[in-house]
């Protein structure tokens, strides 16, 4: 997902989990609390939303173009390092998906909430209950133009699968740099629905994916690799139809994360069931899959943070991550 130089955060630095760092094998004692963004204050979206755009106005720290700003670097490195270790599932074959899709978005979502701090936000990462607003997603609070995202693309200008401009919001000035890793500079784009869909359902926000009786059926899944399947390829996909690389980008992935919390309570051994394959190189054979993953697998952050390993992130009581989330 999302990488840079070790000169980012430098101040934040040691609090960054390493292949080293005893302290996430340790318990914190007062872990935060990650809140929804219709739980939080109007201050508390305010000061949110104040550090996102910060992030999208902060030179580049990767240096791959002179015009990059700090979240481009997280644009890029998520769609970098997809290509290379495909850490979202391409395939209709379970046993060639990428295990470490809960893991690295869990790190990926830390440093984005170090960078947040590094603007000076003084909260957590916050998390887009998606499921509460599934009947109705195009009314949820996240889409307000003052306090939050701004909302649906509108009018011409169209940039990849139908998506158009946002006009409103905080970020409807903003220009992404990257499509991928190309340099293709345009404004933030959102495309809600498939315009082109004969399914009624598929015009706004596929809320019918996601909703309270789908999410406890993918609760539901015993094993690691049976949730993580049905939450990546069901809900999970479902709300990125509409959201790609945009600020949002993070509240979908915390309340990824919070869903993988959530299943984990449910069992305390949870905390360390991690099982799958790890995938093939991207020119390998559709369907094929590499040696089976392991608590000690790295997982990299590219030039974005240090490397960190998979134990380090499956619970969130660890003194590194140290935080949780209301039920």
């Amino acid at each position: 997902m999302l990488f840079i130089q070790f000169t980012f955060l430098v101040a934040v630095v040691s609090a960054l989990p390493s292949s080293t760092n005893l302290a996430a094998r340790q318990t914190c004692t007062s872990p935060r609390l990650r809140k929804g963004w219709s739980q939080a204050t109007i201050e508390e979206r305010l000061a949110y939303l104040e550090a996102a755009v910060c992030i999208t106005k902060k030179p580049s720290r990767l240096g791959k173009h002179p015009n990059a700003t700090l979240h481009d670097d997280f644009a890029y490195t998520h769609a970098m390092l997809d290509y290379e270790s495909k850490f979202h599932s391409t395939t209709t074959i379970p046993e060639a998906a990428f295990a470490g899709f809960l893991p690295w978005h869990r790190y990926f979502v830390m440093v984005y909430e170090k960078a947040l701090e590094d603007c000076g936000y003084k909260g957590t990462a916050m998390y887009w209950d998606w499921v509460a607003d599934s009947d109705d997603p195009s009314k949820a609070a996240v889409w307000d133009p003052v306090t939050g995202f701004g909302g649906n693309g509108q009018g011409t200008g169209n940039h990849g699968n139908h998506a158009s401009p946002v006009r409103d919001g905080p970020f409807k000035d903003y220009r992404p740099l990257y499509s991928g890793t190309s340099v293709d500079q345009h404004l933030l784009c959102r495309a809600w629905s498939r315009r082109n869909s004969a399914n009624e359902d598929d015009r706004d926000l596929f809320g019918h994916r996601y909703t309270p009786q789908i999410v406890a059926d993918v609760l539901a899944n015993p094993s690691y690799d049976d949730f993580r399947s049905a939450l990546e390829s069901g809900p999970h996909a479902a709300v990125h139809f509409g959201v790609a690389i945009d600020p949002i980008f993070f509240l979908h992935h915390t309340q990824v994360d919070r869903l993988w919390w959530i299943w984990q309570q449910a069992d305390k051994s949870r905390t360390s069931a991690y099982e799958g394959f790890h995938r093939l190189p991207p020119n390998a054979p559709e369907g094929e899959h590499g040696p089976p993953v392991t608590l000690n697998d790295a997982l990299s952050m590219g030039e974005l943070a240090p490397k960190g390993i998979v134990s380090d992130f499956m619970d969130t009581r660890n003194a590194n991550l140290c935080y949780e989330y209301p039920f």
